[in-house]
Formats: C-alpha cells, sequence, structure tokens
C-alpha cells in the first residue's frame, strides 16, 4: 500500500450549533424526533456497504467510554469487529482485542502505524482529537451529520485550531430524520503538509 492509498475522514454527529456532547459528556440529545418529508430514507442495505469501506477507527477516551455506555444499555457495539484506537494516557478498560491504546505524538501515529496497514480510517471523536487531526494536516475529509436540535452549550465538534482550514464542500444530502450529512474535503494546503518530512 503505498501513501497515495490512504485516507483519513473526520466524521462526527453534532447539534446544528456545533456540539457533540454536553458540558458533562451526555449525549441523550441524540435520540431527536423531527421530520423532513421530502429527505433521503437512509437504507440499511446502503450502511452496511459503506461501513465496509471502513477499515479502523480512532478515537479520544470520552468517545470510547460512551461507545461502552451504550453497549451496557443494550444498543449494541457501533464498531464492529474493526480494528479501534483509542488515544489516551488514561487507564481504560479493553474491550476485546480488536482495541488498542495509544499515547504520543498523533502525526508519528498516523503515519507510522495507520499508513502502511489501512486504507480508509475514521476519525469519529472527540473534540480535541479532530482538532489536532486537522491542526496537523492529517485529516483529507469532513463528514459532519447535523441533527435538528440546539443544545447551547457543550463539548465542540473541533478544539485546539490555530488557523483556518479551507474545506471544499463534496456532498449534501438531507435524511427524513431532519438530518442534514455534509462531507467536505480538507484544502490542498493539508495534502502538501502531509507529505512533508517535517511531520
Amino acid at each position: 500500500m503505498t501513501t497515495s492509498d490512504f485516507r483519513v475522514t473526520i466524521h462526527m454527529v453534532a447539534s446544528l450549533d456545533g456540539f457533540i456532547a454536553r458540558k458533562d459528556g451526555s449525549v441523550d440529545w441524540l435520540e431527536t424526533s423531527d421530520e423532513f418529508a421530502s429527505g433521503d430514507t437512509l437504507d440499511p442495505g446502503f450502511v452496511e456497504a459503506f461501513l465496509k469501506t471502513i477499515d479502523c477507527y480512532v478515537m479520544g477516551s470520552r468517545t470510547y467510554e460512551t461507545a461502552l455506555g451504550f453497549e451496557q444499555k443494550g444498543l449494541g457495539w457501533a464498531y464492529g469487529d474493526k480494528p479501534i484506537f483509542v488515544l489516551t494516557s488514561r487507564d481504560l478498560p479493553r474491550r476485546g482485542n480488536t482495541v488498542e491504546f495509544y499515547a504520543g505524538d498523533l502525526a508519528q501515529f498516523v503515519n507510522e502505524r495507520l499508513r502502511p496497514r489501512f486504507h480508509n480510517a475514521w476519525f469519529v471523536g472527540g473534540g480535541t482529537v479532530s482538532g489536532d487531526c486537522l491542526r496537523l494536516g492529517l485529516a483529507d475529509e469532513v463528514r459532519y451529520s447535523i441533527l435538528p436540535i440546539l443544545i447551547g452549550n457543550g463539548i465542540s465538534f473541533f478544539e485546539s485550531l490555530d488557523k483556518d482550514i479551507a474545506l471544499h464542500l463534496s456532498e449534501v444530502k438531507a435524511y427524513k430524520s431532519g438530518m442534514v450529512a455534509l462531507c467536505y474535503d480538507v484544502g490542498r494546503q493539508h495534502a502538501e503538509e502531509r507529505a512533508s518530512p517535517n511531520l
């Protein structure tokens, strides 16, 4: 696999005002009840086929704990048997042999651990991880699923950005649930930064 084969996607479900969780980490607001009659329906077959294109998931400790909490409540494990990389220095319970913990340099992790092994890596939270991924020029695209709700305060989708990040809107879809899915390609300057040996 060559460098050009590798792709990093940042994906998050967030409120319209840009929060991925409340300040205490809760996501009780994810169950919205809007209806948009002319929207698309998420076909289970399409979703299943799409998920097969994802090779691994990367997340922060709070996102991992939220996923564990969903499973404990009987809501299932959202990531199947795909490899999971949790970026944390905390001592957390390990859910099976598909989960690995990593504490260290993010760019080195992506370029030396992920790039040689995978084709499509998805960063699925949280705000600090997503922000660092963009700030370091590691992301190829951002997928932002906006739910029809405002929560007023919480944990931002992106944190730690110290400069503008140019994006190109490549896809927009609205669903019957009221969710809007946006896909952005990250600006050309980040492709150049990813190729730089200084990373």
